[in-house]
């Protein structure tokens, strides 16, 4: 590339685009840390509680929420700052994808959804993907579905992992397109899908 493009080489690659990533001999560690801070601090939650749960059990959300409005310019705002650290938080996709789905207009249900996103991601604010050395070439992937969880149109999300040994190299949050009348279809549907990513 040196022959075609002027350039400078200036070592290994420790920051790019809000990403930290951290180069060993046999290990890579990849991370949001600073990035993560920044948006803790933007949206004044820095000092907040750290909790073990990505979204609080039981809680039904709907574009048709009665509750108060708040600013949508807001909520989008950190709405895109969390899908940003979906790059390497594959933990936070599920529940950054379940209220993306009320950026037009939010409710207080929907801002404490992503209040406990944050709170959730202040605990895990240091975790690291870790891409190391192995002789281990098992691809592995996992699927799960969530039967029509949406109140609007009974739809399904899908989410799907996949590892090669231990690393994690591909994951995905997707709401589906079709109805399922039945958890069992709906788990055949995810099976389907991600067999189909890993052809």
């Amino acid at each position: 590339m040196i022959k075609e493009f002027e350039m400078t080489i200036i070592g290994l690659i420790s920051y790019y685009l809000g990403i930290e990533i951290k180069q060993e001999e046999d290990e890579i560690f990849v991370n949001q840390e600073k990035f993560a801070m920044e948006v803790l601090k933007k949206f004044k939650m820095e000092d907040c509680t750290r909790v073990n749960a990505l979204i609080e059990c039981g809680v039904k959300m709907s574009k048709n929420d009665e509750g108060d409005k708040i600013n949508s310019t807001t909520f989008k705002s950190l709405v895109e700052s969390l899908r940003y650290l979906t790059c390497t938080h594959s933990d936070i996709l599920f529940g950054v994808g379940l209220v993306s789905k009320f950026m037009k207009t939010p409710t207080m249900t929907h801002f404490r959804a992503l209040k406990q996103i944050l709170w959730y991601i202040k605990g895990t604010v240091d975790f690291d993907l870790l891409y190391d050395y192995s002789n281990s070439f098992e691809l592995m992937g996992y699927s799960d579905s969530d039967w029509a969880r949406d109140m609007d149109d009974r739809k399904s999300t899908i989410d799907f992992v996949f590892y090669m040994g231990d690393t994690i190299f591909a994951w995905s949050s997707k709401k589906r397109s079709i109805v399922t009348l039945s958890i069992c279809e709906a788990e055949y549907v995810a099976i389907t899908s991600c067999v189909c990513h890993s052809i």
